[in-house]
């Protein structure tokens, strides 16, 4: 458990700063002494240790405190100073002075050369309020805004204990309220960094420096972290740390053909599940909270954490722990593999120029390393001597184990939980193994709840934690609220064909955002290699912000998708299967995948500023094609799409027909698309089989006679002379079809285009003969 002393320092530096919303609501004393006086009157906060904190975080204040040498406040004054010089920067262009109505300014201005100038609404982070859009439109903070913040923190704070079990909600309750106000207003500054975003690294930074000293035997704090503060600087009192979990993708499609898309749905939720519950047992091994997680999602996370022999010995012990869990429960289908570097705070900041992005190459060093060589001779000699009596094979993941209705324990928890991913809002995770539990590492144990089931849970000795889906909910060991990808229509491969467009197949989107481990490695970096703008903070809020945008925001960019060519209708006709950090994999109705794409990019667009782009492939399937062979094929056609000069791309139907962005929505859509749809409005004597034979030509377009006869089956369209205004159309039509048919690059379009015109086009009775 984390020491009482512990707990005091993470309250006290998560609260370090709410005076500064204080302040900017109205009141005129300086941010320390009106958080503290805050934190006494409105929340009845009466621990001295934590009050030091907020009164004593600043040096003019705390050289004159009387104050122990080792008190908590000397640390959080040190993690303060240490995520302030990492968060911030001086502006290129800035005045001196502090604009308190400041808004927060866009992390995207900066990232991969961007030059912006945008900034966010004032508002609080709740996805009922709709998408949060960087901006350039003018916003000034008010002091009404303030002030409902502080009444939101207060109504909060009030029916919160300051113990270990409501760490995690106090952090729930800032990142609500603090994500869009901005930590520094200074006009010398860049305003980037959330409130938020700057006392939860506050947080992290004190609990790895008190860890630190503690192992060193060292007791003052003000020497060490006060008086020689610039000295301490220098010193490796950090890890960054990740973990990686292999095998995902495979473990995802493994599902039997009964609810095949609910069973997609609920592995992969289970994974995500898995890996945030990996999160917090190590971060409980270690004595931690949330505030050193700085990412998670899509089966990767990273950490900070204290650079102690102890922290050693368990990450690598935890490594091995669940490596055995895992073989011991899926074979070697999963594996997870873990690296880590020291840093100094410096490294941090970037002090000296290139070590904070060295940082992440040895990690990954380290990484790559243990995937090539993922178990030892022991390991494998126990999977080899494992008992097979009794035991046969999974029908749905084919592993050997002992089996009920021909499926192993979790597959057949998998199904019965699949129901249950859309409808439950809480997931609890117990220490008692109960029918229909999903087993997790360390011996635990996974159940959908209701709230009355949960509240019942959290009573018995057997409770561990428990996540909350969507929805900010604060309370005892409630340890996190999920962000999840949950969207859908429909609850199975049959129903999305008979919603779809013309031809009734399904389509599949694998999709996910180009250079992103070179963006967060070097993306802040600006150019002639100046770094002063690569900092951990601003790594962190990057994470954040797309974290928010595959796993929240995107359920409402497809909810309100607009009716278009592809969309028929407002919303699209698909499910999310998985959605996290920055993969997207989506099935639907073959036309409405296509059209969710096109509005994920768009949002994408504008909710980076451009400075991120996202490519993927769709292949599109009768339904009862086999699932495992869609995911293999749209595999394929997402790497397609990579490999365009420049990413930034799509393909659709096979690899012959992948396009970047701009030519796929300008040319085929825009421009092709639309020409047929016009020309065709206009008459009903050709049908889908012309347009057959015409693509047939153009597919083959390189032998002369074929090209013959694709003028002649052009020829043959002109409607009669008592037709004038169809002849009129017919000869813009097929001069346009002349044109393109001559040049390689507008002939490959017109053949993409013929083909999706002529699956939004076909009728039932077309496609059976």
């Amino acid at each position: 458990m984390i020491t009482d002393r512990q707990i005091k320092l993470i309250i006290g530096s998560l609260l370090h700063d709410i005076g500064k919303v204080v302040y900017r609501s109205g009141d005129g004393r300086n941010h320390s002494q009106s958080g503290y006086e805050y934190l006494k009157q409105e929340t009845d906060m009466q621990d001295t240790e934590v009050l030091d904190c907020i009164r004593f975080h600043h040096g003019n204040h705390l050289k004159n405190a009387n104050i122990e040498s080792d008190a908590c406040a000397y640390v959080t004054y040190y993690a303060d100073n240490v995520a302030a010089f990492t968060d911030r920067r001086e502006a290129e262009n800035g005045e001196y002075g502090f604009d308190k109505m400041v808004p927060l300014a866009s992390v995207f201005n900066i990232l991969n050369g961007n030059h912006g100038n945008s900034h966010y609404a004032m508002n609080v982070l709740d996805p009922r309020n709709g998408i949060n859009y960087p901006t350039q439109d003018p916003v000034v903070m008010n002091e009404t805004f303030y002030r409902q913040v502080i009444q939101n923190v207060t109504d909060n704070l009030k029916g919160i204990s300051w113990d270990e079990e409501y760490i995690n909600s106090l952090l729930s309750v800032l990142e609500a309220n603090l994500s869009y106000i901005p930590s520094s207003t200074a006009k010398k500054e860049l305003t980037d960094i959330s409130l938020y975003d700057h006392v939860k690294m506050t947080a992290a930074i004190a609990s790895c420096v008190e860890q630190y000293l503690e192992e060193q035997q060292e007791k003052d704090y003000k020497k060490c972290l006060f008086t020689e503060a610039q000295e301490s600087y220098k010193k490796e009192m950090f890890l960054l740390y990740s973990m990686d979990v292999s095998g995902i993708q495979n473990f995802i499609y493994t599902v039997g053909e009964k609810g095949a898309l609910k069973g997609l749905r609920a592995r992969s939720f289970y994974l995500e599940i898995m890996m945030e519950h990996m999160v917090d047992e190590l971060l409980e091994k270690l004595f931690l909270s949330r505030a050193n997680l700085i990412y998670t999602g899509g089966g990767h996370c990273y950490m900070l954490l204290s650079n102690t022999q102890k922290t050693r010995n368990v990450i690598e012990q935890y490594e091995k722990e669940t490596n055995q869990w895992l073989m011991d429960h899926f074979d070697t289908a999963l594996y997870v593999a873990c690296g880590y570097a020291t840093a100094t705070a410096n490294a941090l900041r970037n002090v000296p120029e290139g070590s904070y992005s060295e940082l992440y190459l040895q990690i990954s060093k380290m990484i790559s390393t243990k995937k090539s060589h993922r178990y030892t001779a022991d390991m494998i000699r126990s999977l080899n001597r494992k008992q097979k009596e009794g035991e046969r094979e999974c029908k749905v993941c084919r592993r050997v184990a002992k089996l009920v209705d021909d499926k192993c324990s979790t597959c057949n928890a998998l199904e019965k939980m699949s129901g249950n991913i859309l409808d439950e809002k809480y997931f609890t995770v117990l220490c008692e193994n109960i029918p229909d539990a999903l087993q997790l590492p360390g011996e635990k144990y996974l159940v959908a709840d209701t709230e009355s089931r949960l509240l019942k849970h959290m009573n018995q000795d057997t409770y561990v934690r428990a996540y909350t889906k969507n929805s900010i909910y604060t309370g005892k060991h409630i340890t996190t609220k999920l962000w999840v990808g949950d969207y859908t229509t429909k609850n199975t491969f049959t129903d999305f064909a008979k919603q779809a467009e013309g031809v009734k197949r399904i389509a599949v989107l694998r999709a996910d955002v180009d250079n992103l481990g070179t963006t967060f490695v070097y993306g802040f970096q600006r150019e002639n290699r100046d770094d002063r703008y690569v900092t951990l903070s601003r790594t962190a809020t990057l994470s954040r912000q797309l974290s928010l945008f595959f796993k929240c925001y995107i359920n409402q960019i497809l909810k309100n998708g607009e009716p278009d060519i592809f969309g028929k209708e407002t919303g699209r006709n698909v499910t999310i299967v998985y959605s996290g950090g920055d993969d997207v994999f989506l099935v639907g109705a073959w036309n409405d995948v296509i059209a969710a794409f096109m509005d994920l990019r768009e949002a994408l667009e504008r909710f980076t500023q451009g400075t991120l782009h996202i490519s993927g492939g769709i292949g599109i399937y009768h339904e009862k094609y086999p699932l495992n062979v869609m995911a293999k094929e749209v595999e394929e056609l997402e790497t397609a799409a990579k490999e365009v000069d420049g990413k930034n791309a799509i393909t659709v139907f096979d690899d012959t027909q992948t396009y970047c962005w701009n030519e796929f929505l300008q040319n085929v859509t825009d421009e092709k698309i639309r020409v047929l749809d016009n020309y065709f409005k206009q008459t009903d004597e050709h049908g889908m089989a012309f347009l057959y034979h015409l693509m047939e030509l153009l597919r083959r377009n390189s032998e002369k006679i074929n090209f013959a006869r694709y003028v002649y089956l052009l020829s043959r369209m002109e409607p009669d002379e008592n037709k004038p205004l169809q002849r009129k159309a017919y000869r813009e039509f097929s001069k346009k079809m002349y044109e393109w048919s001559k040049k390689p690059k507008d002939r490959r379009e017109l053949i993409t285009a013929i083909y999706l015109y002529v699956y939004l086009h076909r009728k039932e009775k077309e496609e059976e003969e």
